[in-house]
């Protein structure tokens, strides 16, 4: 199980891609299952130009890795990649990935989902975005 925090924008097909061939797996997944959340240049009913997403590493890593934690002791997943983007974001790069490799669909597509929705809810990151009228604001959380 990975987690990466990264401050530079990051190419989600190339780490797929890497990490995948590194594994130790061969002939033992049979589902990988991928989310790729993208900056958008909406919110809220508002243009966005820019977001920065703030962090404290420490925290950050220990709440990530109590939620891989929780996926691993409710599906049989084999391995997983979680790549989360910090710092200053324009429109259509890549904020997060999240990959789950399982012996079958149905957990991989369940862990992945499970993964992103309590990153969402639950991971310290917190979105200040800078709207087209210069405007800056904290995002809440959903």
């Amino acid at each position: 199980m990975t987690i990466k925090i990264c401050d530079a924008a990051f190419e989600p097909f190339a780490e797929i891609q890497t990490f995948q061939n590194a594994l130790a797996l061969n002939g033992k997944f049979g589902a990988t299952s991928i989310f790729i959340g993208t900056m958008r240049d909406f919110n809220d009913g508002d243009n966005v130009q820019a977001m920065t997403l703030e962090h404290y590493d420490g925290m950050t890593q220990k709440q990530l890795a109590k939620i891989v934690a929780a996926a691993n002791s409710k599906w049989q997943i084999l391995d997983c990649l979680i790549v989360h983007r910090v710092g200053d974001i324009l429109p259509n790069e890549p904020i997060v990935l999240v990959a789950v490799w399982s012996a079958h669909r149905g957990e991989a597509f369940e862990a992945c989902r499970y993964l992103m929705e309590e990153l969402k809810k639950n991971a310290p990151f917190w979105k200040l975005e800078k709207l087209a009228t210069n405007e800056k604001r904290w995002v809440s959380k959903i």
